[in-house]
């Protein structure tokens, strides 16, 4: 039977989080594009049109109904903990990300970054700063990996990282919304973290991933 416990590391994940959400922030503040943001931008939405079809799928990965359907699937393995956990991720991403209108607006790289490539269905007009696909991605995954072991636990960031490139590669963001949406959403898991607990870890488990 497991035992739970609120770890220092999520305080800490949380303050790092909200460090970087923080200065994102500030710099997206103007609500343009830096010279800088958007080189990095380019270099990523630029690449061959035949990533398209693919980037296209991986970007779902991030849509909100991910977080339900991760309970419903905890749930069904019978981690209980866990499947509170992915619904207060949800409703943490949604709170989060509206919190962050009410300071920071910046429209989509359609409207703010010249010669941008808008591929596919992806949104040209609405708010950007923070990108929500990420927000609730990084959140599940913070909230996930306590229950992961060994290399299992670099999945859920691998998730991640292609949903970040998808976004930008398709216009979606510029690189400093998908990394503030990588605070916040920092902030969003660990914060749940702390409040549902996660499963300690034994001394031969600490010690097997130690060795990964």
């Amino acid at each position: 039977m497991h035992t739970f416990e609120r770890r220092r590391d999520d305080l800490i994940t949380a303050v790092v989080g909200g460090i970087i959400i923080v200065i994102c922030g500030l710099i997206a503040h103007s609500g343009t594009v830096g010279s800088v943001e958007a080189r990095v931008f380019h270099a990523i939405n630029e690449l061959p049109d035949a990533l398209s079809p693919v980037m296209t799928k991986v970007q779902l990965l991030g849509i909100l109904a991910v977080g339900p359907a991760f309970a419903i699937v905890a749930l069904i393995l019978r981690k209980w903990r866990l499947a509170i956990a992915g619904i207060l991720v949800t409703i943490g991403k949604l709170l989060a990300e509206r919190s962050v209108w009410h300071f920071v607006q910046r429209e989509r790289p359609g409207v703010t970054i010249p010669d941008a490539i808008v591929r596919g269905d992806t949104a040209t007009a609405g708010l950007s700063f923070v990108s929500g696909h990420v927000v609730l991605l990084v959140g599940l995954a913070v909230v996930v990996e306590p229950y992961l072991r060994g290399r299992w636990r670099i999945v859920p960031w691998l998730v991640v990282a292609l949903v970040i490139f998808a976004r930008v590669y398709l216009g979606a963001h510029a690189p400093l919304d998908v990394l503030g949406g990588f605070g916040l959403g920092l902030v969003v898991g660990s914060v749940v973290n702390l409040i549902v607990g996660v499963p300690a870890e034994t001394t031969e488990q600490a010690a097997a991933i130690a060795e990964v």
